[in-house]
């Protein structure tokens, strides 16, 4: 053991390549784009360190061109998840009570990896496997992955130094203890940085993760896996299980040694994972830990001081980002009468500019939405508008998905503020705007609050600073993420914490100190020094 107590420096949050013309960077990536599309790779299971094929196959393509297969990859069921557990309970003897630096170095080695030698590698795994443009891969496949890793080991740091009063005759202290058995994490196919961090941050406080990947971004997960090893991982800490929803699953579910569930994902599925927690709630060794972030309605809500240009420049990239694939996307909208006229304008004038397609075509603004499935369902709502009365389509409602999935950024005028595309999340390229008279700025501030049973993230608008407090006040429940004169998307680690309450999860702020603190189990100890040698109180002496 060390003699010493060891510090780590607060971080800076990554720094971004621009990808600009004529920039090393941009050269670099093109390369790199180039090299991985033109081979084909085989995408084993890892468990316990070691590759494991099944034979049971699925295709990783494309999504701006579904022809174009980048990938086999092996699909995992009961046999494999329970090989998994094998190997992080062996694992988890060693790995629980490492000393917490060596842990930490790890994640600060992989952190170093994935903005030097390997950055190339995560951005154009991360363009190819989920249509991300050089801009969105950038700032979180690098960026938001490295600050998850690097910002966690200082906030371990932190939690760790924290420690009780301790008065004459007595050293109280305080142990932060990984949970008994393993944890679950189930991540989403939009964020590879998420893909990371949900089955790293309990990791990093000793625990041990079996990680199902989503399998439309399975891509660039893997070389997640490949960083891991290099930093020295050790095998079992991180067992890798790609496969189908149930397939993996429900075994995990099934298994008496589940402390732990970090989920990102949707409603519907996170609500069958804690259903089947409760369930077998009599089975566990300890109760498990529910943390999950699932969906979102979110808002960006105007005030007739508010500035339009700045407006119309929140609503597109709010909206249209990453096809609107992100749970903090702008997806409903709130603008008055008054100011209503010069937004629609400038809006059409501006998004008429925002080209989509091949996101190999740097000038593109947008790629494809993710995969059929996707594509099925945010079409279906551009076509219940066409067929409604209280909608209509202004801009965009066009797609194809002959080559790439693509969705032509679109914009639908409500009329009807609990309109269908008001209501439920579309998770698409698709803004609804719904015009209220300016002396109804109460009554829709309710509206925006009831509306939706989500609430992730929303943005207000105005230059009146009274109203702006009304605004922040009023709806305060309604966005675990909040905005003012910026648009509702772009959580930043140590900057904005993220996390969502009602139907948007358990708002426990991935990017802080509070997400780590339900990986772990607090001892409290207490050393007396010198311990009493009379059971008897002073009360009880005769008279």
């Amino acid at each position: 053991m060390a003699n010493a107590f060891y510090k780590i420096r607060e971080p800076e949050n990554e720094s971004y390549n621009s990808y600009a013309p004529g920039t090393p960077e941009r050269k670099a990536l093109r390369e790199e784009i180039d090299r991985l599309k033109n081979q084909e790779i085989e995408i084993p299971a890892i468990i316990g360190g070691q590759e494991v094929t099944t034979g049971n196959l699925q295709d990783v393509v494309m999504p701006h061109n579904h022809q174009h297969k980048l990938a086999d990859v092996h699909l995992c069921g009961e046999e494999e998840v329970q090989k998994a557990i094998d190997a992080s309970q062996e694992a988890r003897r060693e790995w629980a009570t490492l000393p917490w630096e060596e842990r930490a170095s790890i994640f600060l080695k992989a952190a170093d990896l994935i903005t030097g030698p390997y950055r190339y590698t995560m951005n154009a795994s991360t363009m190819l496997g989920q249509s991300k443009t050089p801009h969105q891969s950038e700032i979180e496949a690098v960026g938001e992955l490295a600050d998850f890793l690097r910002f966690n080991a200082y906030y371990l740091q932190e939690l760790y130094e924290k420690q009780p009063y301790s008065p004459g005759g007595m050293w109280n202290r305080m142990e932060y203890r990984p949970l008994e058995g393993f944890i679950f994490a189930v991540t989403p196919f939009n964020f590879t940085a998420i893909a990371g961090n949900l089955p790293l941050a309990p990791a990093l406080c000793g625990n041990v993760s079996l990680w199902k990947p989503a399998t439309s971004s399975i891509y660039s997960s893997y070389y997640i896996m490949k960083v891991l090893k290099e930093a020295g991982m050790p095998d079992g800490v991180i067992n890798f299980l790609p496969g189908r929803g149930a397939d993996v699953g429900d075994p995990v579910i099934d298994s008496e040694l589940l402390a732990g569930l970090h989920f990102t994902g949707s409603t519907n599925t996170f609500q069958y994972l804690w259903k089947s927690i409760a369930e077998n709630i009599e089975k566990y060794k300890t109760y498990p830990r529910i943390v999950g972030e699932t969906g979102g309605k979110d808002f960006i809500f105007a005030h007739s001081s508010a500035d339009v240009d700045a407006l119309v420049v929140a609503a597109i990239r709010a909206a249209y980002e990453y096809q609107g694939q992100k749970c903090s996307a702008a997806s409903r909208m709130y603008i008055p009468e008054s100011i209503w006229p010069d937004f629609r304008d400038d809006f059409l004038e501006e998004v008429q500019d925002v080209k989509y397609g091949d996101v190999e075509d740097f000038s593109n603004f947008m790629g494809a939405v993710i995969d059929q499935k996707a594509f099925d369902s945010i079409t279906s709502y551009i076509d219940y508008v066409r067929d409604s009365d209280d909608g209509e389509i202004l801009f965009g409602g066009d797609y194809d998905d002959s080559e790439g999935y693509f969705v032509e950024p679109t914009l639908v005028l409500a009329h009807d503020p609990k309109f269908k595309t008001m209501e439920e999340e579309i998770f698409g390229p698709v803004l609804t705007v719904y015009v209220y008279e300016d002396d109804q700025f109460d009554e829709t501030l309710e509206l925006c609050d009831t509306t939706s049973p989500y609430a992730l993230t929303g943005a207000i608008f105005a230059r009146d600073r009274h109203v702006l407090k009304k605004m922040s006040d009023y709806l305060r429940q309604a966005a675990g993420n909040f905005y003012i004169n910026d648009k509702p998307t772009a959580a930043i680690v140590n900057q904005q914490p993220f996390g969502g309450a009602r139907k948007s999860g358990t708002n426990d702020k991935a990017g802080s100190a509070a997400n780590l603190m339900r990986w772990m189990s607090v001892r409290s100890i207490k050393e007396t020094t010198v311990p009493a040698k009379d059971w008897t109180y002073p009360y009880m002496e005769e008279e």
